[in-house]
């Protein structure tokens, strides 16, 4: 394979390119990034871009340099990387009540062959309204000043993003999609998807549940052996309840649901958490969380059959494992599904962790609960207590602005769900339901 050359810093940017299976090299460029938009943001995103690569290229006798230059535009205003924490934060509360965009340009210069091409991607953000304390919680933990915008999606930043519109990558730094249609122009797209593909392992398994073919980049063992690495994680972090009668409940209502779904190969653990915010999650390979305050929430065990039915069906649908691997790569997830001590290993579970937090697209939650009414009716539980508990939700939303972890904010689209769940059981659908599920993104 030809020399490929990055021409940035960016660990971000380093860890997408490791992530396909791309073997370079990093040489930073220090040319001085221009944030004056003069004809427009695409083209300032390239300029700059171009600017980097040349900057690399014309110290390189061959190969292949890539660079690359984000900003997020505000209104008319444009942002780069923060300069300190101050300005993280205004940057993060300006951010927070409006959407914006992030630009990212490209450019890819091949030396041997005196070419150059160029383009960028947009993507349109949505964040949280966040306060202040929020804000200097996250940055108090977290070193921003690396990234555009002053937040890591990749990380705990996720939290903060409601959703976004267009490709993920662009936001991350670095929008793969576009970058392989000019590596290919250059000659070594071809090589790069067979290299990333033979290097991946992937399989595609058809998947009963769903009822379509996936790309699975793990086979069962090793999805167990991933969501055993972050369950331990969990456990360290959160105190989990012994109680014998609550974990008796719960196992029992898990144990029914388990024999009834569409997968079996995996064993199903149930654990509830000694918190206070109504939330429970599921990780990948069965493992299933319930926060003590949702518990205390629900009113039989109908509900708590639902709210077990929709996280077991994330698992069944391989939801978790088919965004981790797309979000954080092959490379990262390897080093947790072999359980393998390292400086990356931590870092590594924390970034799995939040992503699952962070909630999963609208898509994967209306199947979920597509799954959760069937596993319910069959496991003997009333269906019609999943719309009992999701119009619990949104009242509690009503009366408190949802925290960073809280059920609202890592389960989106509540409307939409009740909705799809009274068409999935059969109830009539009132004309409020169709207007609660459009005024939900206003």
């Amino acid at each position: 394979m030809r020399n490929i050359i990055l021409a940035s810093g960016s660990r971000a940017r380093k860890k997408l390119l490791e992530s396909i299976g791309l073997k370079f090299k990093v040489i930073k460029s220090n040319t001085q990034e221009s944030r004056r938009i003069n004809a427009g943001c695409s083209q300032l995103v390239k300029q700059n871009a171009l600017a980097k690569a040349a900057y690399v290229a014309t110290r390189e006798k061959t190969g292949i340099v890539i660079g690359a230059d984000t900003i997020v535009l505000d209104g008319k205003s444009v942002f780069g990387k923060p300069k300190n924490k101050s300005e993280a934060v205004n940057m993060i509360k300006r951010f927070s009540k409006r959407p914006q965009w992030v630009y990212t340009g490209l450019a890819v210069i091949d030396i041997d062959n005196k070419k150059t091409y160029l383009d960028y991607e947009k993507t349109k953000v949505f964040m949280h309204r966040l306060s202040t304390r929020e804000i200097n919680k996250y940055l108090k933990k977290y070193k921003v000043t690396g990234f555009a915008g002053g937040f890591d999606i990749q990380a705990r930043g996720s939290l903060f993003i409601e959703r976004i519109e267009g490709c993920f990558y662009n936001v991350v730094g670095l929008p793969l999609a576009k970058l392989y249609k000019l590596l290919k122009k250059a000659g070594i797209g071809i090589l790069l998807l067979l290299f990333a593909l033979n290097t991946s392992g992937c399989i595609r398994e058809y998947n009963i549940a769903t009822g379509r073919e996936d790309l699975i980049l793990y086979d069962t063992e090793k999805e167990v052996n991933l969501g055993r690495s972050i369950a331990a994680s969990v456990e360290r972090e959160y105190k989990i309840i012994k109680d014998q009668k609550l974990t008796e409940r719960l196992d029992s209502i898990g144990k029914k649901l388990a024999e009834v779904c569409d997968r079996h190969d995996v064993v199903y653990h149930f654990n509830v958490i000694d918190d206070k915010e109504v939330n429970a999650f599921s990780l990948p390979g069965g493992f299933i969380y319930v926060n003590k305050g949702l518990i205390d929430e629900v009113k039989n065990d109908d509900e708590l059959a639902a709210v077990l039915a929709h996280e077991l069906s994330h698992i069944v649908a391989k939801h978790s494992i088919k965004k981790l691997q797309a979000m954080l790569g092959y490379s990262l997830l390897s080093i947790l599904a072999a359980q393998t001590a390292g400086p990356d290993f931590k870092q590594g579970v924390d970034l799995a962790f939040m992503q699952i937090l962070s909630g999963y697209s609208k898509e994967d939650e209306l199947l979920a609960d597509r799954l959760a009414v069937k596993y319910v009716k069959l496991a003997g539980y009333n269906p019609s207590a999943m719309i009992d508990f999701l119009e619990k939700l949104k009242e509690i939303n009503q009366k408190q602005a949802p925290r960073p972890l809280s059920y609202f904010r890592t389960h989106p689209y509540i409307s939409y769900r009740i909705l799809t769940v009274k068409q999935e059981i059969g109830e009539n659908i009132s004309f409020d339901d169709y207007i609660n599920k459009d005024m939900e993104f206003q």
